[in-house]
């Protein structure tokens, strides 16, 4: 569990009582424990009133909200306070802050706008951060520490620009070794100085965010940035360590934010923690891959629901409320699949700013007699009933989808094919064909172990880094099976092209090469034309994106192209590598294609779905100390049935035995353990 102090799962979320005068506090300890609030998420955002000026540090009102919610049965995740500066640090100190990608300085103002480069920012956010373990390392009431808040963009200022020319030192040793991966000799970029080199912003290589001349110097800079910010995070983890030498340390993650790799950053938390905010129209499954994927960061431990909204955001371009039931199933969704707390943004509502529109367990009416205040409570007095039978549960799952930032920094940074190909989207298509089938998946980055699993998927896997090839060979001679696309094994860890025939390092796994990629446009689309029926396939399927023209070397074509003038080419191929298969799917598909292509896959590995149950019906499985928990989850207006099997269960939300089917209420949760 994440910490014994309180061996349930967390309830509760961000609390800014520093926004608040103090008559409004009593109340809020009265409403906490009508609610079943146990968590609070503090000092977010307050390092302004922590330290007003260089030398000076007030803990006083710090102090009085730990013991007043320590008194109240409230614990306290104690944030850094570090995610903004204050003023008086930008403006004593004017390097603090930022340069954009345009080469604009930025002044004070905003959050995230600290250059993580400055030194001044690095010793002051680590030296608060230490202060705050010394003094609060014992408190009774402390069961995490929360570092900054959701770190993310990049910076282009000259003292980042003189550490880019450092960690490129460091990767490369020599500059003939830089000129080499960066294949500077085109345009004339050929670099006889470390001084010479320049952050790729809009004033050098890049425009419009993702477009570049040099897709090895872009691609660097993204993984030195992300390297930047994972520092700043540690200088403060680090600090805190100094102090509290038990309590888990986390900084709360944003599922598929582009511009950190995640894989890299978990290797340093105690704790993955991640803040949801789905859409309303957000697909079911896209939520819960990215739960799946905050799951798979360190191979399979259970994560923190940092945030989520108890009814509505502020930011999105349609603000819809949540509409009755939806928090509550949500927020079992992420604890079906790995969450160990349910915590929101915010516990009451700001009264200014741009985040008081943000919905919250206390609403501006300020009182209890609210719908989102009931269902908040309601759902408090389930997770009390649950406690701690939930904790560090496990996923089962034998099937994995490898995800990796580089390989998507390298694909949106590629200059061709199209602009409509997305990595997470077509990572998307995989997981959405198994989660229609109630079929247990794994996200994983590239370094996993492979071992684990029946069945890997990898899309569109661009970028092969080094070693994986052997491993995917290692993988399926001992009997797996192995799934790849369109448009994989095209380049190495430097966007250098694998010369030779695509799919490069792949090319003896997967028994096919590849000579052209045709691009269509939008609208256009060819088929797959199965060479016959195989169990859940059968005819032809629609496909699109891109296609991939390629040539057997010992694959054997499972379907072919219906259309154009490579008509007749493989479109889906099946290499016999040792005990194991290699699938080639030569363009995107159509959802009903990969159903049944997954479906088949697993059918020949045994593995069942979860439940047979119509769409609508989520199901997810964890399981402890070898007893599973079926969570079915019920996301439409009315009741659905679901086939469970003839094993006797008990719903752990309401007590009663299940056994062979189960009928799922609207918008209905259902925790079978058995």
């Amino acid at each position: 569990m994440i910490n014994d102090k309180l061996p349930k799962i967390w309830y509760g979320g961000d609390y800014n009582p520093e926004q608040w005068d103090a008559e409004v506090w009593a109340e809020d300890d009265r409403l906490f424990k009508l609610a079943g609030i146990d968590v609070a998420t503090i000092n977010v955002f307050s390092w302004a009133m922590i330290q007003p000026d260089e030398e000076t540090y007030d803990f006083s009102s710090l102090d009085e909200t730990m013991d007043r919610l320590y008194r109240n049965g409230t614990y306290i995740c104690l944030a850094t306070a570090t995610g903004a500066h204050p003023a008086w640090m930008a403006r004593q100190y004017p390097e603090v802050t930022r340069v954009d990608v345009k080469g604009r300085k930025r002044k004070f103002g905003g959050r995230h706008n600290s250059n993580p480069h400055s030194s001044v920012y690095r010793t002051f956010s680590a030296r608060l951060a230490g202060k705050l373990a010394e003094r609060y390392k014992d408190h009774p009431a402390l069961v995490a520490w929360h570092v900054s808040n959701e770190y993310g963009g990049y910076d282009y200022s000259e003292q980042s620009e003189t550490a880019f020319r450092e960690w490129l030192k460091v990767r490369y040793g020599t500059l003939d070794a830089l000129n080499r991966a960066w294949n500077t000799r085109f345009w004339g970029h050929t670099f006889y100085d470390w001084e010479e080199i320049v952050v790729p912003s809009e004033l050098s290589e890049e425009w419009n965010g993702s477009r570049t001349n040099f897709q090895g110097i872009s691609l660097d800079y993204r993984r030195f940035m992300s390297h930047s910010l994972l520092e700043c995070y540690r200088l403060e983890y680090d600090a805190i360590r100094e102090h509290s030498k038990d309590v888990p340390i986390t900084t709360n993650l944003m599922g598929f934010y582009p511009e950190l790799d995640y894989f890299e950053w978990a290797k340093y938390m105690d704790v993955v923690s991640w803040d949801n905010y789905p859409s309303l129209d957000t697909p079911v499954s896209f939520t819960a891959m990215t739960h799946d994927l905050m799951r798979g960061l360190k191979s399979g431990q259970p994560f923190m629901l940092m945030e989520q909204t108890p009814s509505q955001q502020n930011w999105q371009a349609y603000n819809s409320l949540k509409r009755p039931g939806v928090m509550r199933l949500w927020s079992y969704q992420a604890v079906a699949r790995g969450a160990d707390t349910v915590l929101f943004f915010q516990l009451r509502r700001s009264v200014g700013a741009c985040e008081k529109y943000h919905g919250a367990v206390i609403e501006h009416a300020g009182h209890e007699h609210t719908r989102v205040f009931r269902e908040c409570a309601e759902l408090g007095r389930e997770l009390q009933l649950l406690g701690g039978e939930l904790l560090d549960a496990r996923s089962s799952a034998k099937v994995a989808i490898l995800f990796d930032w580089e390989n998507r920094w390298a694909l949106n940074l590629s200059s061709g094919p199209t602009v409509a190909l997305n990595y997470v989207d077509e990572v998307h298509k995989y997981y959405d064909a198994l989660f229609a089938q109630h079929i247990e998946v794994d996200m994983v980055g590239v370094l996993e172990d492979l071992t684990k699993y029946e069945i890997v998927i990898a899309p569109v896997l661009y970028m092969v880094k080094p070693g994986f090839a052997a491993r995917a060979e290692a993988f399926v001679q001992a009997g797996g099976t192995f799934v790849t696309t369109f448009f994989s094994g095209i380049v190495d860890e430097n966007d250098l092209v694998t010369l030779g025939g695509y799919p490069g390092q792949l090319r003896r796994l997967l028994g096919v090469w590849a000579e052209e990629i045709d691009a269509l446009l939008p609208g256009m689309s060819n088929q797959i034309v199965m060479e016959r029926d195989w169990k859940k396939l059968s005819g032809s399927y629609e496909c699109g994106i891109l296609c991939d023209l390629i040539h057997s070397e010992g694959a054997e074509t499972l379907a072919r192209y219906g259309s154009d003038f490579y008509r007749g080419m493989p479109a889906l191929t099946v290499n016999r590598f040792g005990g194991g298969k290699a699938y080639y799917i030569a363009s995107s598909p159509d959802a009903g294609f990969l159903q049944g292509l997954l479906g088949n896959l697993c059918a020949d590995k045994n593995i069942a779905p979860l439940v047979k149950a119509p769409q609508g019906i989520e199901a997810a499985r964890r399981v402890k100390n070898g007893t599973p928990y079926l969570f079915l989850l019920n996301h439409t207006d009315g009741e659905l049935t679901a086939e469970i099997g003839s094993a006797g269960m008990t719903d752990l939300l309401t007590g009663r035995a299940v056994s062979g089917t189960a009928v799922v209420p609207a918008k209905g949760v259902m925790i079978l353990k058995g």
